[in-house]
């Protein structure tokens, strides 16, 4: 228990010298929501069965890099930072691939001819439920009761999710006849499994930074 006062005595004192100029939290904070936007947008389209173009979700995914390039440039001009650059780098880059792999979804489902299947669905359902997830988590980065744990789990629960309907569309799409289709819904699913594959490498640096800061 003095250990962690004493580290926090410390840091506050290293902020009272260089004060944190810029809010990378709240940049954070706003890329979350972004991404939870998008996925959103994905589980809406694919719903209504993918017959138009991905427009919003493309809106979305450029809103969503913008931030994070404003926050790389302001990474490079920081003096100091609330915590260690490299995982407000981290998190920033998972969270950005989370919505490219959504975005790739949507755009290869269009050109490649392919519908929505169920598996497909629920695997966007429980990314857009684990990014959701993670609106609430970066806001709880300086939270050091259990309650920040739990919810980096949850997350993780939703990554199990979309492997198991991976493995389980696998199991069914080899057993099909079509192979060219087969193929082409391949494709599909494992952009859809990359970024759930994303979603637990951001949960992973959320738990490193609330671990480090406790």
């Amino acid at each position: 228990m003095a250990k962690s006062k004493l580290k926090g005595q410390k840091k506050t004192l290293w902020e009272r010298i260089f004060p944190v100029k810029y809010d990378f939290e709240g940049m954070l904070h706003d890329q979350a929501v972004e991404t939870a936007k998008g996925t959103e947008e994905l589980c809406r389209w694919l719903e209504d069965g993918a017959k138009e173009e991905p427009t919003l979700l493309v809106q979305i995914e450029k809103r969503a890099d913008d931030i994070r390039h404003v926050m790389e440039y302001r990474l490079q001009e920081a003096f100091s930072t609330p915590f260690d650059r490299q995982d407000i780098y981290s998190i920033s880059r998972q969270m950005d691939q989370i919505l490219n792999f959504s975005l790739s979804t949507a755009i290869e489902m269009r050109a490649f001819k392919v519908e929505p299947a169920k598996s497909m669905v629920q695997m966007a359902e429980a990314l857009d439920a684990g990014a959701k997830l993670l609106i609430e988590g970066v806001g709880m980065i300086r939270d050091r009761s259990d309650k920040a744990s739990a919810l980096i789990r949850q997350v993780r629960a939703q990554v199990h999710v979309i492997e198991d309907n991976y493995i389980q569309a696998m199991a069914v799409l080899f057993d099909e006849g079509d192979a060219i289709q087969a193929m082409r819904n391949r494709e599909i699913y494992h952009h859809l499994r990359d970024a759930g594959r994303n979603m637990n490498a951001t949960a992973d640096v959320l738990h490193r930074i609330i671990v480090e800061l406790t």
